[in-house]
């Protein structure tokens, strides 16, 4: 791998995030045997959040299975909500006795905790008396840090100046919104939190900045490539002499060696970096494909490519072939009477109609993400099955499930309908939800009604589309259903619930969310579900014509270097998509957890589509209204499995 010698960081680029967070188990657990054989403290600065689970996890396996102790290992976390009790659902604390400290042999009074539970008055000596700790203890060793989309590291916010100490501080919008899924809404999100200064984080002697996923891709950018300064506080890391970044390929894909590397040095043209580089630089002129010219290449640093593989015009004339063979408008194939000579390959397969299963992770994500290519299928006559792989019950407003509570219960009045235990569930329903906290775990009953406004309303945006009610499969996958964002590890429940589908449809296509920056993790695991039960499923006679198709939307898109299939919509479809996604009212208007776009997803659907189809167009192919785009999966992906 070629590196970029404008990289003022290191980083270590993994395949998974998982590969990444046992690296870092690794090194943390080799400091802690080091310290331990000389008999010195091993003093860990340690961060939550999504991305050190899985560090967490492996050291956990580590004190079980290979006798790592922790007697000799004082810990400084590095930030708290405020104002946070420690026994709450969002807090630091808690989150790292579930996460760690329960589960290994760490005294509890070697434990370091920023505390949000403490009188405003107090706090200031309180983040005195935690810097004095870790000096008392000789300095941190190892500082393990997360990153968010503002480059913020522990929750030093833009502005904050690298020699700041450990303080409270007013958190800005961009964390706000990040951390609003935890606390069911963003109003709910504490103003304030307390956390380790930029100065005290330097003073570690080694530091593991960890980032996961497309959606850091940027800021990693901007961390390793920028220029440091207070406005992006992650980039003070560049001034420190032992800080390392772990990524996955996601989270390190807009690095120039990852995006670029021709840039770089010499490469290796393999059919991917061609289409990369050519398409790039299309972009980059403002030139359709076709009308790219030696020079171009030349002036762009692509003499390389040109000596390697002929001139412009032939380069270009394959490049603009391969992306002209992506676009179809018959995304399940063709009959027989509509075939013709030079169609493309996807359309020329013998099976007509096709078996299909699109498995939507939440309730709208089948409409949101691939509504077009969805009424396409049915109405190309399509045998189309709709499975939804959780019930979406966490994401619909109070008031909404208050609202249908008390219609059922006047519709009940009204025509003297009263079940067994239909009095007691409306009561419990009307002072559960009028009495709620804040960020509070909802009733088992409050969950299933949120879970059938969230189901009538999948149904009706299927039937938008022309999907027929017996082809809606409701999987309801245990993992999902703890009533809390967090959610529970993939089991073998979840694994045969799916398998039994795809065995019972035997389905000649597979549609699956691939749009892993979703901020909840929901999308990665269904995705995951499905991927190991299609490994489970590989042997079955039906697999062997099966093609798994990956789509996006939601809270992201596939670039055109990346589309393997390109679905173009009418204007006429794309209405059609946007009264289907209508149908999910609860999700209408406002969502409950909309992530980092402030819009609502139909029109974050429609902008992304119109997007696609706006650069196919500028590449120099057909002009369209919108395009979905897919990409295959080949069984080899780097998909946490």
């Amino acid at each position: 791998m070629i590196v970029n010698p404008n990289e003022r960081i290191p980083c270590r680029i993994f395949d998974r995030a998982s590969d990444a967070s046992i690296a870092a188990a690794q090194e943390i657990a080799a400091l802690i045997r080091q310290c331990a054989a000389n008999d010195r403290p091993c003093v860990l600065g340690l961060v939550s959040g999504s991305s050190p689970v899985n560090v967490y996890q492996e050291l956990v396996r580590m004190h079980r299975e290979e006798s790592l102790s922790f007697a000799n290992v004082f810990t400084f976390n590095l930030d708290e909500y405020f104002p946070m009790q420690p026994h709450e659902l969002q807090s630091v604390a808690r989150f790292m006795q579930e996460h760690l400290f329960e589960h290994v042999d760490i005294p509890a009074d070697q434990i370091h905790l920023l505390d949000g539970s403490l009188p405003r008055d107090e706090i200031a000596t309180h983040c005195h008396q935690f810097e004095q700790s870790i000096r008392n203890l000789g300095g941190i060793a190892l500082q393990l840090l997360g990153i968010n989309r503002a480059g913020h590291i522990g929750v030093n916010e833009p502005g904050s100046d690298r020699s700041c100490r450990t303080r409270m501080i007013t958190l800005d919008q961009v964390t706000r919104t990040d951390a609003a899924s935890d606390f069911f809404g963003a109003e709910n999100v504490p103003r304030h939190a307390l956390t380790m200064g930029v100065g005290t984080i330097l003073e570690a002697k080694q530091i593991l900045l960890l980032a996961f996923g497309e959606g850091k891709a940027d800021i990693v950018k901007r961390t390793v490539e920028g220029f440091a300064g207070s406005s992006v506080p992650s980039t003070f890391l560049q001034d420190h002499p032992a800080t390392v970044l772990l990524l996955d390929a996601a989270a390190a894909s807009n690095l120039t060696r990852v995006q670029s590397p021709w840039l770089l040095g010499e490469v290796a043209w393999d059919e991917a970096t061609i289409r990369r580089a050519v398409i790039d630089l299309s972009e980059a002129t403002g030139k359709a494909i076709l009308k790219l010219t030696d020079a171009d290449y030349n002036e762009q640093g692509l003499q390389d490519l040109l000596a390697a593989h002929g001139s412009a015009y032939d380069i270009n004339l394959r490049i603009f072939r391969q992306l002209h063979s992506t676009i179809t408008g018959w995304p399940g194939g063709k009959p027989a009477h509509a075939k013709q000579v030079g169609d493309r390959p996807g359309n020329r397969d013998d099976i007509f109609p096709k078996r299909i299963v699109l498995f939507s992770p939440h309730p709208d994500d089948d409409v949101i993400s691939m509504g077009g290519t969805l009424i396409r299928l049915v109405d190309q006559g399509h045998e189309v099955h709709v499975a939804y792989q959780t019930s979406g019950n966490i994401a619909v407003f109070d008031e909404d499930a208050l609202r249908y509570a008390e219609f059922v219960d006047d519709f009940c009045r009204r025509f003297d309908l009263r079940p067994t235990g239909l009095d007691e569930l409306a009561d419990h329903v009307d002072t559960f939800l009028r009495n709620k906290k804040a960020g509070q775990i909802d009733s088992e009953q409050v969950q299933n009604i949120k879970g059938l406004i969230r189901r009538s309303e999948a149904r009706e945006g299927a039937r938008c589309c022309g999907v027929a009610d017996e082809h809606l499969h409701f999987l309801d996958l245990p993992f999902y259903q703890t009533g809390r964002v967090k959610k529970s590890p993939i089991s073998e429940a979840d694994l045969k619930i799916t398998i039994d589908l795809l065995q019972r449809i035997q389905p000649h296509q597979i549609y699956a969310a691939g749009d892993l920056s979703d901020p909840h993790g929901t999308h990665r695991t269904c995705l995951s579900v499905i991927l190991q039960s299609c490994l489970r499923c590989q042997d079955d006679p039906w697999y062997s014509s099966a093609a798994v198709w990956l789509y996006r939307g939601a809270w992201q898109e596939w670039a055109p270097h990346q589309i393997e299939m390109a679905v173009p919509l009418s204007p006429e479809e794309v209405q059609r998509k946007r009264m289907a996604i209508f149908k999910h009212q609860s999700q209408k208007d406002r969502a409950l957890f909309p992530g980092s776009d402030a819009r609502e997803f139909w029109q974050r659907a429609e902008a992304r589509n119109a997007e696609t189809a706006r650069r196919y167009d500028a590449l120099g192919l057909a002009e369209y209204a919108a395009i979905e785009g897919f990409v295959r999966w080949d069984g080899q992906s780097g998909i946490e499995l």
